[in-house]
């Protein structure tokens, strides 16, 4: 993909002064040439080519544009395909003019964004790690990266710690979420500027009814609830895992499951089972998204899903609310986006780290996290939506959340979670049975 040139009105200014001097300097060439002919003789004729001599152009990979002017230094910026500035979207829009705001301010540097797949083959990491790799010259200068790639490129030294070269991480104004959104193993490596949280969300019968704050209130609703069972991370089961005060790591920081907290949790199915509220084919579904899907065809009357499919199509006849909890206080689990540093020139690095925290903006995100459909990493974000009606419920799920366990730790829990979680909705074992089960492989605390 070609990467996408945003040039400030003093660039393109530039650009058009430059070329208008090569314009006179060829054309007093030529007409020197026409004076000088007849004074040093015949002028030897350039060979012309036959088509037995074409030539084939070797192939060239340019991994990025060199600057057009002498002194203007170039930031590229990876971005995935939901943030791309040219979708032609409101949040597009947005950041297209943002940046170019940023070029205006500042007339040197040139601001070139790619867009890049947000996951899998030819996706930010991937591409990351290959460039680091095999071609230093074609790393980024900022690139986006969602929790767990941004854990991986830390780990693998892709991307540069942040402390002591910004003042970003020291804000106040953060959600507690997004505190650690950003770090790795106690470093900061990324400016959080997109939230994602699981969350509930139930149809609106028209009625100021409070959502349900526990399980009681979800079965005594009689509503079926959707959610995907089979996700390979079970990020459900552990939020509500969690939310009872489930332990994930021992003494040790090893991975553990206490079998009594889980048999809550196993137990709350069971009786969904029970009641018709989670029906069995809930076990087909994978992923939140597709858990949304089923919801937009109406197969239940409440989803849990992660925020950014309900801020995405915000459905008229349905209202977002946290989770229900196992305890005293609300609980789930969060994801999201950042800006991270990958700028091996130190030259530039000092403008990269002003670009990412110019994008960072309160007031800036305030208007774009709206329009692109993530959750504000702020609270002065969030306060300035637009769409008030929106700032309570979202504002007690971001108060509620935490950010989902690093990535060797999920990779441990969420197979044996989603086993537990599938013996008991085929009638292999009991809450107990499939609670005991899961601790015995993870060694129970």
């Amino acid at each position: 993909m070609q990467p996408n040139f945003r040039k400030g009105r003093r660039l393109k200014s530039r650009l058009v002064r430059m070329a208008a001097l090569m314009t006179m300097v060829s054309l007093l060439i030529a007409g020197c040439d026409s004076l000088l002919a007849p004074l040093i003789g015949n002028v030897a004729t350039p060979t012309t080519m036959t088509p037995s001599q074409t030539v084939v152009a070797e192939p060239t990979i340019t991994a990025e544009p060199v600057d057009p002017i002498p002194g203007v230094m170039t930031i590229t910026l990876w971005l995935p395909p939901q943030f791309s500035p040219e979708s032609g979207t409101k949040a597009g829009n947005l950041l297209r003019e943002r940046l170019d705001a940023y070029m205006d301010a500042n007339p040197s540097v040139l601001v070139v964004t790619r867009v890049k797949g947000a996951s899998g083959p030819g996706g930010l990491l991937e591409t990351l790690s290959a460039s680091a790799a095999a071609a230093p010259d074609a790393m980024p200068a900022i690139v986006t990266l969602n929790r767990s790639d941004l854990e991986q490129a830390a780990l693998k030294s892709l991307i540069l710690p942040l402390d002591g070269l910004t003042p970003a991480a020291e804000d106040p104004d953060w959600y507690p979420y997004a505190r650690q959104l950003g770090r790795v193993q106690n470093s900061t490596f990324g400016i959080p500027f997109a939230g994602d949280a699981l969350l509930l969300v139930y149809r609106a019968d028209g009625t100021e009814s409070p959502p349900p704050a526990n399980w009681d209130d979800v079965f005594a609703s009689k509503e079926l609830v959707i959610a995907p069972m089979d996700d390979s991370q079970a990020l459900f089961t552990l939020a509500l895992y969690r939310s009872a005060g489930g332990s994930i790591t021992n003494s040790e920081g090893r991975p553990t499951l206490d079998p009594e907290i889980l048999t809550k949790v196993l137990e709350i199915y069971s009786n969904g089972i029970g009641r018709g509220t989670f029906p069995t084919w809930l076990t087909q579904l994978q992923t939140g998204g597709q858990a949304w899907q089923a919801f937009n065809e109406d197969r239940g009357g409440m989803v849990v899903s992660w925020s950014s499919n309900f801020l995405a199509d915000l459905p008229p006849d349905a209202k977002a609310s946290a989770l229900p909890t196992l305890g005293n206080s609300s609980y789930t689990l969060a994801t999201g986006w950042s800006w991270a540093l990958a700028d091996n020139n130190p030259l530039t690095r000092e403008k990269s780290v002003k670009l990412m925290e110019f994008l960072s903006d309160s007031k800036f995100l305030a208007e774009w996290t709206a329009a692109v459909g993530y959750l504000p990493t702020k609270p002065a974000v969030l306060n300035s939506w637009e769409n008030q009606s929106l700032q309570p419920a979202l504002n007690q799920v971001l108060l509620a959340s935490e950010v989902r366990p690093a990535n060797e730790l999920l990779a441990s829990l969420g197979p044996v979670l989603r086993e537990s979680v599938l013996s008991l909705f085929s009638g292999l074992a009991s809450p107990e049975q499939a609670a005991q089960t899961a601790a015995e492989k993870l060694g129970a605390p």
